[in-house]
């Protein structure tokens, strides 16, 4: 789908400088885990059976909905891209695995991801189900596989989404951008559609409270995303670049830099 978001998909909320009860922290870790189960239930029993259309939908959904238990406002602007109008990949910094539920509330996509995340817990086999493309990136040779695999799934009609930094920041900088990610942008003649993602407080300040970065465990993220009142997630399309020219360095570079200006604004 493809189209222009410029109002909030879920109203603002203000919060600043306190955080949630206890007793709605832990109803909000009850319902993300039933939420989760629910999600492992319909990826096991009603995925064989969806088509393509119809799983976007319903990853679509789960996601929105994790977001809504989670406390997490949505904002997107920007022209979202399609699949259908010819190969396109998404590029973004990256904060948090949260990133991956924000990215998909606003536009299913398959995400990128190294091959440690496959085995975790519940999370690993959900990711795999959904159509998550895993990177082992100890391997060299495995790059040959995974840059096939990407160019064929855009070919095909898949948007495809890189975390080019390789690894996440508390988002208030952006990191060099690898070229390497970007190969299979150029192997498919994809469109590249630079995304800026910035998680803010009520106020409009930076909030790190969804930020995995550091030392920081996912339960210890997950307690920190449920002590906020609200978290804003901004999600800014920006102008696509095309892969026919240049070197895959280049392509990530102007990426990079597109994205860095907009969260300097």
């Amino acid at each position: 789908m493809a189209g222009t978001l410029r109002a909030p998909i879920i109203a603002a909320m203000s919060g600043r400088g306190t955080t949630t009860s206890l007793p709605k922290r832990g109803m909000r870790l009850a319902r993300v885990t039933l939420h989760l189960l629910h999600g492992l239930w319909t990826a096991a029993v009603h995925f064989p059976f969806y088509s393509i259309s119809r799983r976007r939908t319903a990853v679509r959904r789960w996601s929105r909905k994790l977001l809504r238990i989670l406390g997490v406002r949505l904002h997107v602007e920007g022209v979202l891209p399609s699949g259908d109008t010819g190969p396109a990949m998404l590029v973004a910094n990256h904060v948090s695995w949260l990133d991956i539920f924000v990215i998909n509330s606003a536009l299913p996509v398959r995400f990128v991801a190294k091959s440690e995340i496959r085995s975790w817990p519940a999370i690993g086999w959900l990711s795999a189900r959904t159509g998550t493309l895993f990177i082992e990136r100890a391997r060299r040779r495995d790059a040959a596989r995974i840059n096939g695999e990407i160019a064929d799934a855009m070919i095909a009609g898949d948007v495809v989404a890189v975390f080019p930094e390789g690894t996440t920041t508390d988002g208030s900088r952006v990191l060099r951008f690898h070229g390497a990610l970007l190969q299979p942008a150029l192997i498919a003649g994809a469109r590249v559609h630079p995304v800026a993602l910035r998680f803010e407080d009520g106020g409009g300040d930076l909030c790190v409270a969804a930020a995995y970065d550091g030392d920081k465990s996912l339960w210890q993220t997950l307690l920190a995303i449920v002590a906020q009142p609200a978290v804003h997630a901004r999600l800014w399309f920006l102008t696509p670049l095309t892969s026919g020219a240049g070197h895959r360095r280049e392509l990530a570079a102007a990426a990079q830099q597109l994205i860095a200006d907009r969260l300097k604004h």
